[in-house]
């Protein structure tokens, strides 16, 4: 017995032993297999730019390399987020059959996504999101049957969402929101039933949305917003009393909301189906949804009352704006008295329906944190209640286009936030508060079209901030108070027309230098137009019809270089037609008539070269001008000379032959001196710089070594280096030219030129120049600049991060701050320089940001120096601009048609590039095609949509819904002088880039309260 226990003891030691050998032989090939996969990632990943992938060698076990992770010497967890990442995903991925989380996301992989992650049949957690990748979504991770989460969002994707993800039964969180995605909503989607979440938004999608979405009874979450979705929604969703989001926004759905909707969806917190087709009534029982925070239904077709939604005290946001509802009768706004009770609300807009009746007293007791109030386009009658002073913390009150009655109540200063007051168009009696003046934050104010009377208060001077007043269609008069024509920062629109103001045109118009239109027409306004208003210089629109102005046309207005509409109809003036005018290349409507002019009407050019574009009717001293006018001949003086006129001739012809030689000797000294100021940029340089030689910046750069790459571009590469100056160590960029490139050397030149005698807290600081031989004796020129620590606009804004450091960077201050040191960079080159320059290659890459991040615009290689004679619209050393191209999606449209470069150019260039700070995407972005381009996009989302355009890394990192709420407000403002800075055609775009910097400021200041 004892030797038969022995003998199955031997051959037990002798088996487990076997299964020891095998199993160490099988550890030992699967980690070789994870070893190898992880060297052929990192194979794929260049460039590497914060070198996190050096860990990643020999000197120790992979297990211990930057973002692996591992379990019994398997690695179970790649983890490389947020890190700048550049490549392709290497197939091998699929060859680490332990992973069970793969997060990669926040970085610049492209190209596709590899089909062999599908034989990670352990994989858990894939985050794929905010990358580059394109093609079609690989059907294969189907076949990753753990999976959990699956995130693909913010990519290129292509192709259709594959309904092979149907079977992934565990499958909590599903995200492909803005790829390019299309085809239909797969119904097998139906079966996950552990789904949580689905985010679909901003793709191309159709079809209608699956009932068996409906049977997902998990589901808490469900966007699919900015869709071209269409049908009905399936009563089965309404169904799942776990819902809390339901967003669908920016489709063509249809349809009537359920009766016991908010009995059915108990949980619901966000509900936003705006800009579709829904019909019908608001369900009354939404009352019983009482966590609703965000109801949104406006651009819709729903008819009807509001109903009682008392019982909603966490509603932050109520917008059914855009609809049909009310009837037009008493009785249509008791429902504000209802949301009395939200006390965290802060939106309430209700413009464009059909309520009628009075606004009732009980708005006094409204939400103290209401921001934003529009009951603009309703039949609302009745007198304002002097309550509406209690909403003290109200930003924008839009009351326009009803009928209310009475007077402006008094109470309206205690509204001491408020920044925009619109009460135009209605039937307001009385005369202006003059407490208004207490309103200091209103930049904003409308009050047109009203039957107010009196005259118009000095205090309305303490309103400083203010960008637009309108008081045009009312019954004011007396004289218009300097305080008010004096405003600093009206930017946009002032208009008084159509009023009875007499008294002259006060002197203190010339301060309106960044005003856009101004309109004093069909007043008493008497004397002489003010020479001062020459001085405004950003003028597009001025009409002074319907007046009594005397006296010629002072020529200061030739400073008027912007205008596009100039109306001086039906006044008293006289003398001869200016011929500066016909330098007014903006100018495509001038109005004359009804004068007393008299003389040759100009022929030279301008708006005197179309008839359609000039009116000169009632006066009838005038004569010659173009064919198509049909006025008189001009008639030349006959009779002959006096004696004493022929004995003066010769005298004087003599005297200017004289001074004909002179002119000419000055001319070819000028020339001479030109020619010789042309040729010092680098000598000039040398005289005020530090003086480097190449061996200098070889040492300083580790001979240009790859690790040193910080940049490149079209005509050189940018290296990191350490000048030794004086035993002091300086950090600095240097810029290598690569002269094999055509128009390289050129560039060099320019550069030179245009950074030798300026400076500025937001240029780039230039160090010195270098213009030498290497040691193979080959031409060798270099730029030294001082380092800018945080790299790039670029580099900030693609991909974002989620790093605490660039986190805070993307928040809405942050790039508020950025966008306003460019365009004061370009106020500066435009309009503070001896000679206006044009960068011509304004984008991201090239503003730079220092340790505060304080932006620098560099680059000025494809800079040009504007003549004097011709402004803005000509290049002294370079008056063909054929060649300059600057880059694709950021150069003014009319450059690829040969048009002489500008300052307009420029400031295209800037809108462009403030679009893309606020959305995050870039104007060559592969959803832009055909019409579509960066500004459409943003032109079709303003104003109401813009929230659903905007960057949403402007929300990370715990933004409260009230500061969502603030963002909109700016957003909007931001978004408006993109659009106006980046508007195709160049008479329709902001003329001055001092207006972007002033308007900028006051949302700066808005922003920060």
């Amino acid at each position: 017995m004892e030797v038969l226990v022995l003998k199955l003891i031997l051959i037990y030691s002798l088996f487990n032993g076997v299964l020891l050998v095998c199993s160490m032989q099988m550890g030992l090939e699967g980690n070789e297999t994870d070893r190898l996969a992880l060297l052929a990632i990192k194979a794929q990943i260049k460039p590497d730019p914060r070198n996190v992938m050096s860990s990643w060698n020999e000197s120790i076990h992979f297990c211990s390399w930057h973002g692996v992770s591992c379990d019994r010497q398997r690695v179970t967890k790649l983890n490389l987020q947020s890190q700048k990442l550049v490549g392709s995903l290497s197939p091998n991925i699929g060859n680490l059959s332990f992973l069970r989380e793969l997060e990669l996301q926040n970085n610049s992989f492209s190209n596709k996504i590899p089909p062999e992650i599908g034989n990670l049949r352990r994989l858990q957690v894939l985050y794929l999101n905010r990358n580059s990748f394109s093609g079609p979504i690989p059907y294969n991770i189907s076949y990753c049957s753990n999976l959990i989460f699956m995130n693909f969002g913010f990519n290129g994707l292509v192709g259709k969402i594959p309904s092979e993800f149907g079977s992934l039964s565990k499958l909590r969180r599903f995200v492909v929101e803005a790829n390019n995605l299309t085809g239909e909503i797969p119904p097998s989607l139906g079966n996950l039933s552990s789904l949580e979440a689905i985010r679909a938004t901003q793709n191309s999608l159709v079809g209608s949305i699956p009932t068996s979405l409906g049977q997902l009874v998990n589901l808490a979450f469900l966007a699919l917003g900015s869709n071209n979705l269409s049908g009905t929604i399936p009563p089965s969703i309404y169904n799942l009393s776990a819902l809390h989001t339901f967003a669908v926004p920016l489709n063509q759905i249809q349809g009537s909301l359920p009766l016991d909707l908010g009995k059915t969806l108990p949980n619901l917190q966000t509900f936003i189906i705006g800009y579709n087709h829904f019909f019908g009534s608001l369900p009354p029982s939404l009352s019983n949804a009482t966590s609703l925070r965000l109801f949104q239904v406006q651009g819709n077709k729903l008819t009807g009352q509001v109903p009682d939604f008392r019982k909603l005290h966490n509603l932050q946001r109520f917008t059914i704006q855009q609809n049909r509802l009310g009837s037009g009768t008493d009785g249509d706004l008791s429902f504000l008295s209802d949301l009395t009770n939200a006390t965290e609300l802060e939106y309430l807009i209700m413009e464009s329906n059909n309520f009628g009746g009075t606004l009732p007293a009980s708005i006094s007791n409204l939400s103290t944190k209401l921001e934003m109030f529009w009951l603009y386009r309703n039949q609302i009658h009745g007198s304002i209640p002097t309550e509406i002073g209690n909403l003290v913390n109200l930003q924008s009150l839009g009351m326009g286009d009803n009928s209310f009655t009475g007077s402006i109540p008094t109470e309206i200063q205690k509204m001491s936030s408020i920044v925009e007051l619109d009460i135009s168009m209605n039937v307001l009696s009385g005369s202006i508060p003059n407490s208004i003046g207490n309103l200091t934050k209103l930049y904003r104010l409308f009050l047109e079209g009203n039957n107010l009377e009196g005259v118009v208060p000095s205090s309305l001077g303490k309103c400083k901030q203010l960008i637009i007043l309108d008081l045009a269609n009312n019954k004011l008069s007396g004289a218009i108070p300097q305080q008010v024509i004096g405003l600093p920062y009206l930017s946009k629109l002032l208009n008084l027309s159509t009023n009875s103001f007499t008294g002259s045109l006060p002197m203190e118009v010339g301060n309106l230098k960044s005003l856009g239109k101004l309109d004093v027409s069909n007043n008493m306004l008497s004397g002489e137009i003010p020479t001062t208003l020459g001085k405004c210089e950003s003028l597009e629109v001025l009409h002074l019809q319907g007046n009594f102005f005397k006296g010629s046309i002072p020529s200061s207005m030739i400073g008027l270089k912007a205008i596009e509409e100039l109306d001086l109809s039906r006044n008293n003036l006289s003398g001869e037609i200016p011929k500066f005018l016909e330098g007014f290349v903006f100018l495509n409507k001038l109005d004359l008539s009804f004068n007393e002019f008299w003389g040759a009407v100009p022929t030279g050019g301008g708006a005197f070269k179309n008839a359609s574009a000039i009116s000169i009717t009632g006066n009838t001293k005038l004569c010659g001008g173009i064919a198509d006018l049909q006025l008189p001949k001009c008639k030349s003086r006959k009779g002959g000379l006096s004696r004493s006129m022929k004995l003066i001739i010769p005298l004087v012809l003599s005297g200017v032959a004289l001074l004909g030689i002179v002119m000419v000797m000055s001319y070819f000294f000028l020339c001479s001196s030109r020619r010789k100021r042309k040729e010092i940029p680098l000598s000039t340089l040398a005289n005020h710089f530090l003086q480097v030689s190449y061996a200098t910046l070889l040492r300083a750069t580790d001979e240009f070594s790859s690790a040193n790459l910080i940049g490149a571009g079209s005509f050189g590469s940018v290296y990191k280096g350490i000048l030794d100056d004086n035993d002091k160590h300086q950090l600095v960029a240097v810029k290598v030219f690569n002269l094999l490139r055509h128009g390289a050397s050129k560039s060099f030149m320019a550069e030179c030129e245009a950074l030798r005698n300026i400076k500025h807290r937001n240029l780039v600081e230039i160090i010195t120049a270098c213009s030498s031989v290497d040691f193979h004796g080959n031409d060798f020129k270099a730029l030294v600049y001082k380092y800018m620590d945080r790299g790039s606009l670029e580099e900030w804004l693609h991909p974002p991060t989620e790093i605490e450091e660039v986190r805070e960077a993307q928040n809405l201050e942050q790039r508020l701050d950025i966008a306003i040191d460019v365009a004061c960079a370009l106020d500066y080159l435009q309009n503070h320089c001896e000679t206006p320059i044009v960068h011509c290659d304004l984008k991201p890459s090239n503003v730079l940001l220092d340790n505060e991040m304080t932006g620098h615009v560099s680059d000025f290689g494809l800079a040009r120096f504007l003549s004097q004679q011709t402004g803005s619209n000509a290049s002294e050393n370079q008056t063909n601009s054929i060649g300059i191209k600057g880059t694709v999606g950021y150069a003014a449209p009319e450059y690829g048609m040969g048009s002489e470069v500008s300052t307009i150019g420029d400031i295209y260039s800037f809108g462009i590039l403030l679009l893309e700070m606020f959305t995050g995407k870039r104007p060559t972005d592969d959803m832009f095609n055909g019409d579509l381009n960066l500004h459409t996009y943003v032109k079709m989302a303003f104003p109401n949509r813009v929230m659903e355009i905007v960057d949403s890394t402007l929300f990370e990192g715990g933004t409260n819904e009230r500061s969502v709420q603030k963002i909109e407000v700016c957003l909007n403002s931001i978004f408006r002088i993109g659009i106006e800075c980046s508007a195709e055609s160049p008479i329709d775009r902001l003329k001055n880039i001092s207006d972007a910097v002033s308007e900028l400021h006051s949302i700066r200041d808005v922003l920060l309260g």
